[in-house]
């Protein structure tokens, strides 16, 4: 097999959230809430095992009122903001404001750091010719995340599961990157951190390489073998 193609997942294959606790302190300072550090880093844990950062920890249990939005968070931008902030309204938090502005604040450029080796493989891909498409199941707009770190010129299209009101593992949305890049599912390879969402890739028959979703610095050269894989 030939690799034309290759589909990325974006939070915990390209790019990383910030840890809960920078997440929650960059909200109080922007919003002037004062909290003593011991409790704002208690409230981070909590917002953190509630599953409230989109990218992080998935919920240790989800609120049984908030488990159909849950299966369905990343097919509309609606959805999804409701869902995760449903999350985090479940933690006790000095302010109503912050619900929101945590929200807010995860769509940011600032709050992701892409992976060490991110650029190098999108480089080393490009240079062979090889089209790039990220598909991820998200309920915003992550292109400006691309731009403000250098990483957008690499990528030919971008899929997003609440542009098209479908999820992965559904195969139609790799469907759709595979036909972007104009390369047969069966000369694609999907690199994700999802063993169940980004496994729906070989429903189409792409080949399917998975990485361990860790933070940036536990993860230096995780997506190095994509370019052995691609020949």
């Amino acid at each position: 097999m030939t690799i034309k193609g290759v589909l990325f997942d974006f939070s915990g294959t390209l790019f990383r959230i910030e840890p809960a606790e920078s997440w929650l302190r960059a909200v109080l300072a922007e919003l002037e809430v004062p909290l003593p550090e011991d409790e704002s880093a208690r409230a981070a844990e909590a917002l953190e095992r509630a599953g409230a950062l989109p990218g992080g920890a998935h919920p240790a249990r989800v609120p049984g009122h908030l488990a159909e939005l849950w299966a369905t968070r990343d097919r509309t931008a609606e959805l999804h903001r409701a869902a995760f902030t449903g999350l985090a309204r479940e933690v006790p938090l000095p302010d109503p404001r912050l619900y929101d502005a945590l929200y807010a604040r995860h769509m940011t450029p600032p709050a992701w750091q892409p992976y060490a080796d991110a650029a190098e493989v999108l480089t080393g891909l490009r240079g062979r010719g090889i089209g790039i498409a990220v598909v991820s199941n998200i309920g915003w707009d992550l292109r400006p995340v691309f731009r403000a770190h250098g990483l957008d010129a690499y990528v030919d299209a971008y899929v997003l599961s609440y542009e098209h009101e479908m999820q992965k593992p559904d195969p139609r949305l790799f469907a759709v990157a595979c036909d972007a890049l104009g390369v047969d599912p069966r000369d694609a390879l999907m690199v994700g951190d999802d063993r169940r969402a980004d496994a729906g890739a070989a429903g189409l028959g792409c080949a399917v390489h998975f990485v361990e979703h860790l933070p940036v610095e536990r993860r230096p050269g995780g997506l190095r073998p994509v370019l052995g894989l691609v020949g």
